[in-house]
């Protein structure tokens, strides 16, 4: 799979053309209303589905679109979302790529949409699958399969919300395991900063931007984002983890701040900003999401944080949203900030629009 593929290029390689910038405008920093999200929520949703008829595969990227549209159902209590993400976990048979006995964790993605489906419509066949395979990985003593950022947002909540459905406690020590051996023994998060590498090629010393600075991928620390607030809605807040995930998501969304471009968005790389400068659409709704879950929760003061995600909400409806839904300046698949590239108004992927859903629902319980 191209995403997960190592590439052995030199740093010279890597070196993209600049491409022509993006007019852009300062976004307001005024969060709208619940109703206009949620217009918007709608908006963007029924254009992938009305243009999608097939539901899709239940590999990582289309379940990511899948938690965002069962965020979406939450807050809308439309009943064709819900019909639409059943059609496709039946499809799928509520199975895991790979099998029950895959370690990846891409393939354990698809486990927080069963998860939202059983909690609507409780059914033992739906989690059958998912608590095989994470039993699986929960009896073992192997706890370095997370080489990669993403793989955070992929398996994390997973965990956590299986532990919480099964009242076994051993999921989240399994989880904290795999976590802390992806965060502190391979290293891709930054003490200093708080941002994450996206894997180990790019530590100190290996792959750099052109301009010579630090390769922080936006997407892969959206994914670590993303991963950190589902995971926390899944945990009690007093478990004996939950306060370094609080502290670890409160340090990423405080180094966002400063560097958030003035039309809302952040650009591919977090470490350099003459990196291929222009909107991105996928980390921005990761952001705005993690975001607005830190501020509803009282990680971040609202005064200070709010601004900031309103900027990313109200630039990504101004820049990307097309005027039927459709979804644009998404990176497409990838690992780093040249992939995919160039990445445009008409540049979308099915992750990137459960960025926008999960964003959007989010904020939608701030402005409401």
């Amino acid at each position: 799979m191209r995403r997960r593929a190592f590439l052995s290029l030199g740093t010279a390689a890597l070196a993209a053309p600049a491409l022509p910038s993006v007019a852009s405008t300062a976004a307001s920093a005024v969060l709208p209303s619940k109703a206009q999200i949620t217009t918007l929520v709608r908006r963007v949703a029924d254009q992938w589905i009305a243009t999608h008829p097939d539901p899709g595969d239940n590999g990582w990227a289309r379940s990511t679109f899948f938690s965002g549209l069962m965020a979406a159902y939450r807050l809308t209590n439309e009943k064709r979302y819900l019909d639409y993400t059943r059609s496709w976990a039946e499809k799928a048979s509520y199975g895991i790529p790979g099998g029950v006995t895959t370690r990846h964790a891409d393939n354990h993605n698809c486990i927080q949409a069963y998860v939202d489906l059983y909690e609507v419509e409780p059914s033992a066949n739906k989690l059958s699958a998912a608590i095989d395979t994470l039993h699986r990985m929960v009896a073992g003593s192997k706890i370095d399969d997370w080489w990669w950022d993403d793989a955070l947002h992929m398996a994390m909540p997973s965990f956590a919300r299986i532990g919480r459905l099964q009242g076994d406690p051993a999921y989240a020590t399994k989880l904290y395991q795999l976590y802390n051996h992806t965060k502190r023994t391979r290293g891709l998060w930054v003490a200093s900063s708080g941002l994450w590498y996206r894997d180990d090629r790019f530590l100190p010393g290996k792959i750099v931007s052109p301009n010579g600075k630090p390769v922080l991928w936006s997407r892969g620390n959206g994914w670590v984002a993303a991963a950190h607030a589902k995971t926390l809605k899944a945990l009690a807040t007093n478990h004996q983890n939950a306060a370094e995930y609080r502290d670890t998501l409160t340090q990423l969304i405080g180094a966002l701040r400063p560097i958030q471009r003035s039309d809302g968005f952040w650009n591919v790389n977090l470490g350099d900003p003459q990196h291929l400068p222009g909107p991105e659409t996928s980390g921005t709704a990761f952001f705005a999401f993690a975001t607005a879950y830190a501020i509803r929760t009282g990680l971040v003061a609202a005064s200070a944080y709010q601004p900031m995600a309103a900027r990313a909400w109200n630039g990504m409806v101004a820049t990307a949203v097309h005027t039927d839904g459709f979804l644009g300046y998404v990176q497409k698949v990838g690992d780093r900030p040249e992939s995919s590239q160039p990445i445009t108004y008409d540049s979308t992927a099915d992750f990137g629009v459960g960025g926008f859903l999960l964003a959007g629902s989010e904020l939608a319980g701030l402005a409401g």
